[in-house]
């Protein structure tokens, strides 16, 4: 690709309109060929100027010449047992990033990265023994969702199907990383997806999940929009201390102090406690008496994630019967309680299971 060559994914409208404005010919023409190009890239996934024949074809060859629609290359894909789709996503700068489609009966889940790495090295989490390699960009976060629809023909079903039933339907962001430590482009990329003139993804079918960076919660509500999930898993500071390190940073009372005053909470909009089951670490019955406690107050329903291994980890998934008696205390208390059913495991593409080759990079060459 032409390193002069600007890439019009990720970008704002206001954006693009900055850029193709030397070469309309008109000031009078510039926001229908934004309308244009958002509609060819965003709506019908074109990645070919050439085929956007509502424009003259001057204009195109323009385009083509200084422009380019981008695409990361399916480096790898397996497909589980399951359906549940993983991609092995090569970036521009041959960094790689994983991203999981899961296919249900009344909905298909984009499971997308913010981050190549992680930096919170969650003790349950195989993405956290990667290490931090460097945030993604909002161009990189929506090339995911674009690219899982080039891969499953879903551009071509939305444009010729009379039922516009989506493949992807709903947005969750529990891939790599931490998304509030890459706020901007996540909200960047957010914005896109949701934008109603294009991929139109509902705010409320996209549910960003946090280890609780809790400086940057309430602007999850109040400039994205999303639902919030809240990587949980303890109901002691000593436990959670251990597998989120996070929380030595924003304990759990800061964390639910943050998520009581959180916009937009209701019974409509509840916030997700996602919590990893893991055997004789935080499975007790007492846990889950102490969690009742701790999220009293909060419109919230729990899901529970039976542990899933990956090569090296120290621990175990809990014995069905004790994630039953954990739901049952937390049912009893008018919470839902969904024990999740493991997805792609046969392909390491289950919760925490992620994680690519690229290497970690040293902090000095983060800032460079």
């Amino acid at each position: 690709m032409n390193s002069q060559k600007a890439d019009l994914v990720g970008l704002k409208k206001t954006e693009i309109s900055n850029l193709i404005t030397p070469i309309c010919g008109s000031n009078s023409s510039i926001n229908m060929r934004v309308s244009q190009l958002w509609d060819w890239i965003y709506t019908k996934g074109e990645t070919d100027f050439t085929k956007m024949t509502n424009m003259s074809k001057e204009f195109r060859d323009t385009l083509h010449e200084k422009f380019y629609i981008s695409r990361p290359e399916i480096q790898t894909k397996l497909i589980s047992q399951d359906g549940t789709r993983k991609y092995l996503l090569k970036l521009r700068d041959n960094n790689l990033v994983e991203t999981v489609f899961i296919p249900d009966k009344d909905r298909g889940t984009l499971c997308i990265s913010s981050q190549v790495g992680c930096t919170l090295n969650c003790s349950f989490c195989f993405t956290g023994t990667q290490g931090l390699v460097r945030n993604l960009s909002a161009s990189e976060i929506v090339q995911q969702l674009m690219v899982a629809r080039d891969d499953l023909l879903e551009w071509d079903q939305l444009k010729h199907s009379k039922v516009k039933k989506r493949l992807i339907s709903n947005i969750v962001l529990m891939g790599m990383g931490e998304p509030l430590y890459n706020f901007e482009e996540v909200k960047s990329g957010l914005k896109i997806i949701m934008d109603e003139t294009g991929i139109s993804i509902s705010r409320k079918r996209i549910t960003l999940s946090t280890s609780g960076v809790v400086p940057k919660i309430a602007s999850v509500g109040e400039e994205i929009g999303c639902l919030l999930a809240i990587s949980f898993h303890a109901t002691t500071d000593e436990v959670r201390n251990r597998l989120v390190p996070l929380n030595k940073k924003w304990n759990i009372k800061s964390l639910l102090d943050s998520l009581r005053n959180y916009p937009s909470l209701s019974n409509s909009e509840r916030i997700t406690f996602e919590y990893v089951m893991i055997d004789n670490v935080n499975d007790s019955k007492e846990d889950a008496k102490r969690l009742v406690k701790l999220i009293s107050g909060i419109p919230s329903k729990i899901n529970l994630i039976p542990f899933n291994p990956w090569p090296g980890s120290e621990f175990k998934t809990s014995t069905s019967e004790r994630i039953r008696d954990f739901s049952k205390i937390i049912n009893a208390a008018g919470y839902s309680s969904p024990i999740r059913t493991p997805r792609g495991q046969d392909i390491m593409a289950a919760c925490g299971q992620l994680k690519s080759v690229s290497k970690k990079i040293k902090k000095s060459q983060l800032h460079a």
